[in-house]
């Protein structure tokens, strides 16, 4: 968590971070829209559903809480299947299941019958449409991927703003029944956007290679390809995240929730009351993009984490403050501000786990994580409800929200401070995780802006000591060339002759018998 996780492996390919990646990322944010505000935009039917089957207000808002349930809780089912079959196939399916919920419930003859379709068919299909957006995502943008999530996030606000006045319009042309219809066809979209997802695929290389080294390295990558990948709780920092992005969402989502019936409580209209909404929708999709473009920043970057800290503690006190509004302006104060931290929080909240875990692992880290969210959702908003009913006072609601958000910022900056150190690498390090070459050896000892003197000594004295090594067993092995070479020519040539005076003389004056002139004894010899 001290620091952004930098993919690397054999296997692993490099980020786009632009070309197709924006069309990567036109779908993502089409596929948050649904995801986040379609729970909300379905609330609209919910007094034509209280007519037709005769039920309570409570019955009804089990719809939207099954939605979410399904939407959270299914995290680790969704990773299991991407990492089987892959992003876009488990996207189109999660489409038709989307679509065929909503068709499904405008045949419905009890709640039961929406409770199953719209809630657990619908909300498993727009589950298995987010996280594998979330995870392509992720995989296409690198460098500019702050941005990216700011503005896919950017879809939550745009796509509420645009159903819920959708929702009435159906409503009163064509009943709940009718608006059903067409919202299951309007989730068919949902296809489009899998189909936009297409895997990277790593440049093909013309290296030569043995046919059982590929049947090798076939079998170590199925053995490390798991569906659901547990050792991320090995890392103490996706730990610490993922305990206070849970505390968190107990209080998160408490106050839209309650906003509105807050503004009626103080005497406002009904129209007034709902405009705060509109507010606080408005404010909040201009914050995500901006909030990613500020993550974005060289110096921002890598301390996000921080960062998201400040968000979630800004997001709590203007809890805390709205807590003691008393007339209709401060709850537009309220709107506005809260507006701006929530964006931050909902820009920042998978950034943030995308730069612990990493591109390999963040399959299943999202999944697992969106499974402990998924209790507190639960949790959370029922648990306010309960309060209200017990002090009739929306003043403790507010103040139970502020102080959760507050708690799971502090937890994060405070634990992420103290467990959590980057360290920086020692020479020793360094040789360990890079391959014995000679240009890997240059390149592991020469960072001096994150070593100290003694350690760049350290690292000069073993560049030294190696070279020597070199050397020596260069000399060695040109000495044994040498000797071997002065052997073979002692082995061809003539043994030496010792010749005296007198014989010489001999020699000379004895004619040849051949009649050829006698040679001088250098060249004789």
């Amino acid at each position: 968590m001290g620091g952004v996780v930098v993919d690397s492996g054999d296997g692993a390919v490099k980020a786009p971070d632009g070309g197709w990646g924006w069309a990567v990322l036109a779908g993502c944010f089409v596929i948050t829209g649904f995801s986040y505000a379609f729970p909300k935009a379905v609330s609209v039917f919910f007094k034509e559903l209280i007519r037709e089957f005769g039920v309570g207000y409570s019955d009804t808002a089990w719809i939207s809480s099954i939605l979410l349930a399904m939407l959270y809780g299914t995290g680790p089912l969704c990773s299991v299947l991407v990492n089987r079959f892959g992003c876009r196939p488990v996207m189109m399916v999660g489409g038709l299941f989307a679509s065929l919920g909503m068709i499904l419930a405008s045949f419905s003859t009890s709640i039961i019958h929406i409770y199953l379709s719209t809630g657990v068919i619908t909300g498993l299909g727009l589950a298995l449409n987010f996280q594998p957006s979330l995870i392509m995502l992720n995989r296409y943008f690198s460098e500019k991927r702050p941005l990216a999530n700011g503005l896919s996030a950017a879809g939550s606000p745009v796509a509420l703003c645009c159903l819920s006045p959708l929702g009435q319009v159906l409503q009163y042309q064509y009943g709940w029944r009718g608006g059903f219809l067409i919202l299951g066809g309007l989730l068919l979209n949902c296809c489009v956007c899998g189909a936009l997802m297409k895997p990277l695929v790593p440049p093909k290389t013309l290296k030569l290679r043995d046919p059982e080294q590929d049947e090798e390295e076939g079998t170590e990558k199925k053995k490390k390809t798991k569906l659901l990948d547990f050792s991320v709780f090995k890392d103490s920092g996706f730990v610490i995240y993922t305990v206070a992005a849970s505390i968190m969402v107990l209080g998160l989502f408490v106050p839209p929730v309650f906003v509105v019936s807050y503004a009626k409580e103080l005497g406002n209209e009904d129209t007034k009351s709902a405009l705060l909404l509109t507010i606080l929708g408005f404010i909040d999709m201009f914050a995500r993009p901006i909030c990613g473009v500020i993550a974005g920043l060289k110096w921002v970057r890598p301390r996000c984490v921080y960062l998201f800290s400040f968000a979630m503690i800004f997001n709590g006190t203007t809890d805390l403050i709205g807590s003691q509004a008393k007339d209709y302006t401060s709850l537009v104060v309220f709107c506005i501000f809260f507006g701006v931290s929530y964006g931050m929080v909902g820009a920042l909240q998978f950034e943030v786990l995308m730069a612990i875990v990493g591109t390999e692992k963040f399959s299943s880290a999202i999944g697992l994580v969106l499974l402990m969210e998924a209790m507190a959702v639960l949790v959370g908003p029922p648990g306010a409800g309960r309060l209200l009913d017990a002090t009739k006072n929306y003043m403790y609601v507010f103040l139970l929200a502020g102080s959760e958000v507050v708690l799971a910022a502090v937890v994060l900056a405070a634990c992420n401070f103290i467990f959590i150190r980057k360290k920086s690498p020692t020479p020793a390090d360094m040789l360990e995780n890079i391959t014995v070459t000679e240009d890997a050896k240059t390149e592991a000892c020469s960072e001096p802006a994150e070593m100290t003197d003694e350690e760049e000594k350290g690292a000069r004295e073993e560049q030294e000591k190696e070279t020597k090594k070199d050397a020596e067993k260069e000399e060695e092995e040109a000495k044994k060339e040498v000797e071997t070479e002065e052997e073979r020519e002692e082995e061809v040539r003539p043994q030496s002759i010792t010749v005296d005076s007198q014989e010489v003389e001999k020699f000379l004056k004895e004619p040849q018998q051949n009649g050829h002139a006698a040679s001088s004894p250098e060249t004789s010899l």
